[in-house]
């Protein structure tokens, strides 16, 4: 799995520049700091600049900062509209589903999508439902964070997406055709006194889909809430020197989020033909002495 799981990753990487999370109930958090697992993509958490022995090391660094990172805490931004990222060869197409399929809320569902893929090749959809940001807040304390000696080499998240429901499939190269749908189903009564006074009730909504092939993954938060993070943003310092942050403004200019693996084939595993035709390519631009 892991080779797939990688391929994933990447390819969600190359339509958006952003990092996929395989495992979206698994939290990502906003301040966290790692490397990458070059066989899988994941980040493997080392700490967390919101820690308090991340705030002991900075004291310790330098008393002169001043930085509180406690008084900085990460933005949550509004709810935004669901968001769809699918890659090159997943073709979104209007919305259809087999003649005689008859499944209660899918015409007035409001997230619906469709996707054909392309045969041959392998590749991806993410679907988020009202997600929402969180991030950094816009101030000098980015800046300041990859000065720190403690971050040299690591990858930092700097923003997360969650939402209350997602859906992720990664396709089989057999030219397959996907339809998905977030219904709404019927209210949930807790069982604590049926239909009395003491009686909760929480809309839930599910996800449909036609998915037979390919690996898909799907969760739903019944109470909608913000438990799955699909996606986040990972920066890493890369090689630069206290020449380059002449300004604040400049900051930025240091900072890079490749990834840490060599370009990969349909099955996620690292392909030296790719690799040696880059070389070949770099090398005719390659002026002679």
């Amino acid at each position: 799995m892991s080779p797939l799981q990688r391929k994933y990753v990447d390819l969600i990487r190359d339509a958006t520049s952003k990092w996929a999370n395989w495992d979206p109930p698994i939290p990502v958090k906003v301040g966290a700091f790692g490397t990458l697992d070059r066989v899988t993509g994941e980040l493997e958490v080392r700490g967390n600049v919101y820690d308090a022995d991340f705030q002991e090391t900075l004291d310790k660094i330098d008393p002169t900062l001043k930085l509180k990172l406690q008084q900085h805490p990460p933005v949550i931004g509004p709810v935004e509209e669901d968001f769809i990222i699918s890659t090159s060869g997943a073709q979104k197409r209007g919305f259809s589903v087999a003649p005689g399929v008859d499944i209660m809320g899918l015409a007035t569902a409001s997230l619906k999508a469709d996707f054909q893929f392309s045969q041959g090749k392998r590749d991806a959809f993410l679907v988020m439902h009202s997600p929402r940001m969180e991030y950094f807040p816009p101030s000098a304390v980015l800046s300041q964070l990859y000065n720190i000696p403690a971050l040299a080499d690591m990858y930092l998240v700097t923003s997360v997406f969650t939402c209350p429901a997602f859906s992720l499939y990664l396709s089989d190269k057999s030219g397959e055709q996907i339809s998905l749908a977030l219904l709404a189903s019927a209210p949930i009564v807790t069982p604590v006194t049926p239909l009395g006074p003491n009686a909760s009730f929480s809309t839930g909504i599910d996800w449909w889909t036609n998915a037979s092939r390919g690996i898909l993954r799907k969760g739903v938060s019944k109470e909608g809430e913000y438990v799955f993070t699909p996606l986040y943003v990972l920066k890493k310092r890369a090689g630069w020197t206290r020449k380059i942050f002449r300004s604040r403004n400049q900051s930025e200019r240091g900072l890079t989020s490749m990834h840490p693996w060599d370009p990969l084939d349909e099955d996620g595993e690292e392909d030296p033909i790719d690799v040696v035709s880059l070389r070949a390519r770099l090398l005719m631009f390659t002026p002679r002495s």
